[in-house]
């Protein structure tokens, strides 16, 4: 799912969030939950389930990346999303595949 987000002006910013799953099968520890955070078509941010953390990619990355992971619950919170958001969907992805 992508959720875009834009400010409307002549020398306009983008920022968006996007959220992805990388699978070889439909178990659960051959999916990857990915959380990639971009502004201006660069990625600055991502939180990835086989790292368990944020990772700046930015100076201002960096810097989200560092409050991230030290948000009580935050990571717990980003961990469960592999199973909440790809386990869910990743069945019917792999059956269209076949």
């Amino acid at each position: 799912a992508l959720l875009f987000i834009t400010v409307y002006t002549a020398d306009g910013f983008l920022n968006y969030v996007e959220d992805h799953c990388v699978f070889n099968s439909t178990k659960l520890d051959d999916i990857e939950f990915i959380r990639s955070y971009y502004y201006n078509k660069l990625e600055v941010t991502r939180f990835s389930s086989s790292v368990g953390k944020y990772v700046g990619y930015t100076e201002y990355g960096v810097r989200n990346a560092e409050y991230w992971n030290n948000l009580p619950g935050e990571l717990s919170r980003m961990r469960n999303e592999k199973e909440r958001y790809c386990l869910n969907n990743v069945g019917n992805d792999h059956e269209a595949a076949l």
